[in-house]
Order: structure tokens, then sequence, then C-alpha cells
């Protein structure tokens, strides 16, 4: 059981303007950064540490404030930030405690279409993010297309390629697989909002009173469609979370295709991380987007 520093915590005390704390406990699930709750007299805060090199917690602090400014309340939550610190190169971002006990992902549905909605409402007209991410521990390119086919070649598909074990991948296979991907996106018309990133089951759930809740982001401006793409790569969420989101982000024609053209990103993100299966899930993936 490790135990947080004391320079830091009184700084998180400071930061928060509490006494000592009267419980930390540490909290287990993450594989990127450790975790604890900290309780004090009359509240609970969710503390993640860093003491990598990289900013993670950075980006994900930018990710979290940005969608704050698109849900609505009534069904999504997003933990709030209540603080960034960094101390002796460590990186420590502190969130609002949320519990969360329920399974009913019917707001959770509606209130990311919602949130899709009204991002769209306020986008850069152009597709990316302005600094640069991470998804899980890679690299993800900071920069802007207004094309949203370049945008996701150029800025996610290209580096992951490049990441790929040496001549695990021919380049005249790379090259015809971005031609198939620039094809079957071609007469797709993208909505363009601010979208969660890595929206699968581990980064969802649902709080005491069935609002849906999002967290762990690596957001971008994007199709929305990438968000709903990821919910079914690692096995598909409730029937009414699909149900009450397609209610208000109608259904395109051919979804079913870019569903695999948009996972193929994740993917690849996952056999550069944990090789092993993922490459000849990659090797199914790209049999599938040549075949279309």
């Amino acid at each position: 059981m490790q135990k947080i520093p004391y320079i830091e915590v009184n700084e998180i005390c400071n930061q928060l303007g509490e006494g000592s704390p009267k419980n930390i406990k540490q909290v287990f699930g993450g594989d990127i950064h450790t975790s604890w709750q900290i309780e004090f007299q009359n509240a609970k805060f969710f503390l993640k540490r860093n003491n990598r090199k990289v900013k993670f917690l950075k980006f994900e602090e930018s990710c979290l404030k940005n969608l704050q400014k698109y849900i609505n309340y009534e069904n999504l939550v997003i933990p709030k930030v209540m603080s960034y610190l960094e101390i002796n190169n460590v990186e420590l971002l502190l969130l609002e405690w949320i519990n969360m006990n329920n399974t009913d992902q019917q707001k959770l549905g509606k209130g990311l279409g919602e949130m899709h909605i009204e991002s769209n409402k306020f986008n850069p007209k152009s597709f990316g993010y302005p600094i640069h991410g991470y998804i899980g521990t890679t690299n993800q390119i900071k920069g802007w297309d207004k094309n949203w086919i370049k945008c996701f070649i150029n800025l996610r598909i290209e580096p992951q390629l490049e990441l790929l074990e040496k001549d695990f991948l021919a380049i005249d296979i790379q090259n015809e697989l971005k031609t198939k991907i620039e094809t079957e996106l071609d007469e797709h018309e993208p909505l363009n909002c601010l979208v969660h990133g890595d929206l699968w089951s581990g980064n969802v759930g649902v709080n005491q009173i069935n609002k849906g809740v999002i967290f762990d982001p690596a957001c971008w401006w994007a199709d929305c469609e990438v968000d709903i793409a990821m919910t079914r790569l690692f096995g598909n969420f409730r029937s009414e979370f699909y149900e009450n989101y397609h209610k208000i982000v109608p259904i395109k024609k051919g979804f079913e295709k870019r569903i695999i053209i948009y996972n193929f990103y994740h993917i690849l993100n996952h056999a550069n991380i944990f090789g092993g299966s993922y490459l000849r899930q990659v090797q199914n993936y790209i049999k599938n987007i040549l075949s279309m």
C-alpha cells in the first residue's frame, strides 16, 4: 500500500482550505496512475497521481474542463476539477468524488447525445485538438484540419501505423488501407463535436440518482460517431444507452462500416501498447476494411 508524501497532502489541504484529512485510502483499477480517495469532515475527493515524465494529467484536466462546458447536468455528470498541481515533478489532479452504483444507462445515452449536439454548435470549424494529448500512454497528436478525412488519417491513423513493429505491415498495404478509408468516408457528413475519445465501459458509470457519468477522457473535435463506435469495441453498452442516444443523434447511412474504421484507431493503439493478440486483431481489421 503506497502513501502520498506529506508535502503533497499538505498542499492539497491548502488548495481546498481544509484541515488534515479524516481518511486517505488508495483506490485500485487504473494502470497508468496511482489514485486515492481523500476524505475530509464534510467532503470526499478523488486524487490521481502521476510520477512519470509525461504530463498525462495536464491533458486530462484540459479535457474535463472543456467537456464540462457542453453537458446537461440533468442527465450527465463529469467529475469537477478541484485542483491541478505539480510538486517535485509529480502531477496531482484532484477531482470531486462521485459514488457510482447504478446500471441503468438511459440518462448516460441521452446525456452523451446532448453533449455532442451542444458542442457541435460551438465547433471550431476544424477537427483535432489544440494541445498534445494521450490515448492511454500513446501520444495523441495535436493539430487541426478542416477536412475530417485528412484529420482522421493524418493525426490518428498514420501516427499509429508508424509505431507498429518494423515490417509488420508493408507500405503498399498501408497506402491501400488509407485510400480505402478515404473512399469509405468520402460521402459521409460528420457531426463535428467534442468527443470523449476513450468511451469504453471502464470510463463510464451511473451515479446514485441515475445520471450518467463519464471520466478519463482523451477528447478531441471529431465525428460524434467515434464515441459510439468505441462503446461497441469491447462489448456493447446496454440497449437503453443506444435507444436514448439515437433519439437525439440519428444513425446515418454507412454507420456499421464506419464503426470498424473508427475502432481501427483504438485497435492499432492497443497493438502498439500491448502487442500479442491485438496485432492479430489489426490484421483482421485490415482485411475487413479492404473488403468493404
